[in-house]
């Protein structure tokens, strides 16, 4: 249980990442002569963000899978 908390924290220090650094970049390229590197820096926040989410939304069906089979192999 403690490994499914600390991805659920992680996660949303991960949002928060990414919001800033979209900022950033909003400002960053708002400039006369805009660094145009800068857009590609909400990219690792945002992988990491589909990775940590993709398994917060597969946590209940895979409870529901091993509830489902452990039950099954009881009967």
């Amino acid at each position: 249980m403690k490994w499914n908390k600390w991805i659920r924290q992680t996660h949303r220090w991960l949002a928060i990442i990414f919001t800033v650094t979209v900022i950033i970049t909003f400002v960053a390229l708002a400039q006369k002569e805009p660094i145009v590197w800068v857009s590609y820096v909400p990219l690792l926040p945002l992988a990491l963000l589909l990775f940590s989410g993709l398994y917060l939304f597969a946590l209940p069906y895979a409870a529901k899978w091993r509830g489902k089979r452990g039950t099954a192999s009881a009967a």
